[in-house]
């Protein structure tokens, strides 16, 4: 039996990548599989269909892919992902945490959910596989991108007969890959940076990147800042939140650019930035807050998508979805991190679930109609009040 991976056009609005690029098409034939493409499917990350046929796929209808295909590979999970069959297996970012409602409709309708957000990412044998990493680090080159666009003066110093401009100020709060490719970014654009993050661990590799580290007070006063597990943040106490934000609120004003990149994944985004560090900053500053989402953002007054100028002449941007505004790159990475995990599915060329397996105890969240996985689980009950 020959399993089949199908892909269709993403649904989401403003969404321009596709989950499987031609090339990726060739290494999963390689490894025996067929694949059947959604005709059109590649468009907005300028992938036709003919190259699609030149790597092997099956070029065929919406209706058709998900009647053929044993997996379905997704970005964001399809609207109408209903019309896939019974025990058919649905890859993709789910984020199945904060929208619980689609786990139990994945799991009532017996589909095997596999959510890429849930993967370990300190399991270095997962590392490939990382789609989170992958699309941030995209995101954050974007971001770089957007605030220097809408900044009224350049990013390097210029030196002209007419005189000499200094260069942007731009600080990066976060030092994630997001912030790390920000403040990577805005040097290449000739930009004087700084970076902050509440975990120490984080510190040296601000340093690593040219930038000056920000040093505020110990949030949490013992040394460890705000380490939590997996390598990300932890979330602050109202206490150390309300003494990061006036820690933060004082320095800045000094900067012509802020870039915010801090998440807590499931949870809310802290708030970094405040009205009344808004307030304080120059006009014509430019802050582009990454975290903006359906959960909130880093900055006060963000709208995600939205561009929103305030009284004091500072321009705010909610850069929601950044990544899907780079449809090439961020859908080739994608495609990487998927063809990576996928083959740890298979046994003989068949998905099979093994939940002793690390990787898949993280990843898989429903099999046989159940919701298997314990954060999925307890998200759904929470919803449910159950």
């Amino acid at each position: 039996m020959t399993t089949t991976v199908g892909v269709v056009r993403e649904t989401a609005a403003g969404e321009r990548r596709v989950a499987l690029t031609p090339d990726g098409v060739q290494r999963l034939r390689a490894l025996g599989l067929e694949v059947r493409v959604e005709a059109g499917a590649g468009e907005g990350a300028f992938l036709p269909d003919a190259d699609y046929a030149a790597a092997g796929a099956v070029l065929d209808t919406r209706a058709k892919v998900y009647a053929d295909s044993d997996v379905l590979v997704c970005v964001h999970p399809p609207g109408d992902v209903e019309a896939l069959r019974p025990g058919r297996t649905l890859v993709g970012l789910l984020f199945p945490v904060t929208d619980p409602g689609l786990t139990r409709r994945l799991a009532e309708a017996k589909i095997t959910a596999v959510s890429l957000d849930l993967l370990p990412r300190t399991l270095s044998r997962a590392q490939a596989m990382d789609a989170l990493t992958s699309q941030a680090a995209v995101a954050g080159y974007k971001a770089a991108l957007v605030a220097a666009a809408a900044y009224a003066g350049y990013f390097p110093m210029l030196m002209t007969a007419a005189g000499t401009t200094r260069p942007a100020q731009v600080l990066v709060l976060g030092a994630g890959v997001a912030g790390l490719q920000a403040i990577a970014t805005s040097r290449r654009l000739g930009a004087v940076v700084t970076g902050y993050d509440i975990r120490p661990a984080a510190h040296a590799d601000i340093a690593s990147t040219g930038a000056t580290v920000l040093e505020l007070p110990d949030p949490g006063g013992t040394g460890e800042g705000g380490a939590g597990e997996g390598g990300y943040a932890r979330r602050l106490t109202d206490a150390e939140a309300l003494a990061q934000r006036q820690a933060l609120d004082a320095a800045i004003a000094r900067f012509d650019i802020v870039i915010t990149t801090a998440q807590v994944p499931g949870r809310p985004p802290p708030l970094l930035v405040s009205a009344d560090a808004l307030e304080a900053m120059r006009p014509g500053s430019v802050v582009v807050d990454l975290a903006a989402g359906a959960l909130g953002g880093n900055v006060a007054g963000s709208e995600p998508g939205g561009t929103v100028v305030t009284g004091r002449g500072v321009t705010l941007i909610g850069a929601a979805d950044l990544a899907a505004t780079v449809p090439a790159a961020a859908s080739t990475a994608y495609a990487r991190n998927l063809c990576a995990l996928l083959p740890g599915l298979l046994r003989d060329g068949v998905v099979t679930v093994d939940l002793d397996d690390e990787i898949q105890a993280a990843v898989v969240v429903t099999h046989d109609g159940d919701i298997v996985n314990p954060r999925a689980r307890a998200a759904a009950e929470e919803e449910s009040g159950s």
